[in-house]
């Protein structure tokens, strides 16, 4: 997930349901002149609205039902009273799940304080991203060696409840909020897999997670293996110290790990990208009025040396970016399954009374225009890997990038005529 974070000032919010309720009304109307409506109090928190509609409006849409429908549940909910900042507050997330996209969110001040905490620092929890996937909350991918890794997560499962609660109609940030906790405490997921209707409880006890980004090893081949596990603001530096000691061994080729990396920041995707494809185009993002193309911030010092990109179902985000764009210029292959197709970006502003909003703003193509976006990333070479292999501690589609490299490097010495 790419997120821009920025502050949007707003009028004070006072007390009083009056005020809170005209609040929202000026988030529809403000800007707009021809706006005639007036907001009428009548008393208990009830309103009602004079004049003609905002001429921004559909035609078919009549705003008065909306204040029909407050003043009914004002007056008639059995459950007196009736909390005017939470109806303001649940009419505002109601507008951005209109929107019918999973990333796109409203936060309440106290959901919005634990967003920016878990943006900002390290946490307790699983170790796992999550996401949405046919209106499915789903595993993206557990972290290695973590504690939803150790579990036996796997990308794709679906998570149908937490702690007993069905996650139908959850939110991903609601999700994360219920799956992360104190070190040392549990949390029970129910997971379906591979589309199977049985249904299986997973006890993972949370612990801090620590990641460290960026390992890799020279292997007895002479082929460099670099995992890339987040793309954090440690990453670039740690991976400069992979490619020092690429640039000073007697490599064959390399094999780079995208596997279960579910993103994370695209000044670092582009950087790693830059490594092969130099000053060239990275990354185009698509809003609802333009295009930009981010390039290369350095130069290609991995040009020409052999090269294997792996991915699968929990690569999403900025590992999907980093392999279109390897794929696009041919300076690697591609070998795996189809990654996850999570290319958005989303604009994240706070607003005066300690809420925000989260909305999905632009999404991401390939260099060669390409969607990353639900679509993801097709490998060059389709190489499945079975539970069954994973348990046996085989891993095919590393043997085939092994295969490969050693193939093309026997290849690059026989002799020619």
């Amino acid at each position: 997930m790419t997120v821009q974070k920025r502050t949007l000032k707003t009028f004070p919010i006072l007390l009083g349901a009056v005020f809170v309720t005209l609040a929202f009304v000026v988030g529809f109307y403000i800007g707009d002149a021809r706006a005639t409506r007036k907001l009428v109090p009548q008393g208990e928190g009830r309103l009602t609205m004079q004049g003609e509609p905002p001429a921004h409006l559909e035609e078919d849409v009549d705003f008065v039902q909306f204040w029909d429908v407050w003043n009914f549940v004002k007056d008639t909910y059995y459950k007196q009273p009736v909390s005017d900042k939470e109806l303001y507050y649940g009419a505002l997330r109601g507008v951005v799940s209109g929107l019918d996209d999973p990333y796109s969110v409203y936060f309440d001040p106290k959901e919005a304080e634990q967003f920016t905490a878990n943006l900002e620092g390290s946490f307790s929890g699983i170790g796992a991203e999550i996401g949405i996937r046919e209106d499915k909350l789903v595993v993206v991918a557990p972290l290695s060696d973590s504690p939803a890794d150790r579990a036996g997560l796997q990308p794709g499962d679906w998570i149908i409840a937490i702690d007993q609660m069905e996650t139908a109609g959850m939110s991903v940030e609601e999700a994360v909020s219920r799956i992360r906790g104190e070190k040392g405490t549990e949390v029970t997921l129910t997971i379906s897999r591979n589309g199977l209707d049985t249904a299986t409880e997973v006890k993972i006890m949370r612990d801090k997670i620590v990641v460290d980004s960026v390992k890799w090893k020279l292997d007895e081949d002479r082929i460099m293996r670099i995992s890339i596990s987040t793309f954090n603001h440690d990453t670039p530096g740690l991976f400069a110290d992979a490619v020092q000691e690429i640039l000073t061994s007697d490599v064959r080729g390399l094999i780079v790990d995208l596997r279960n990396n579910p993103g994370g920041l695209l000044s670092t995707a582009i950087d790693i990208a830059s490594t092969w494809v130099g000053y060239k185009a990275v990354v185009i993002e698509r809003t609802k009025d333009d295009a930009r193309t981010f390039n290369g911030v350095k130069a290609p010092r991995l040009a020409g040396i052999p090269t294997v990109v792996l991915v699968n179902g929990g690569s999403a985000s900025a590992s999907e970016i980093v392999a279109g764009a390897l794929q696009d210029y041919t300076v690697a292959k591609v070998v795996g399954t189809k990654t996850f197709g999570k290319g958005s970006v989303q604009d994240y502003r706070e607003l005066e009374d300690g809420s925000a909003v989260k909305v999905t703003t632009a999404a991401w193509y390939t260099p060669n225009g390409r969607s990353i976006d639900e679509t993801g990333i097709e490998p060059d070479i389709q190489v499945p890997f079975t539970a069954q292999e994973y348990e046996q501690g085989i891993d095919p589609q590393l043997n085939a990038a092994i295969d490969m490299i050693l193939e093309r490097y026997e290849g690059d010495k026989a002799p020619t005529d």
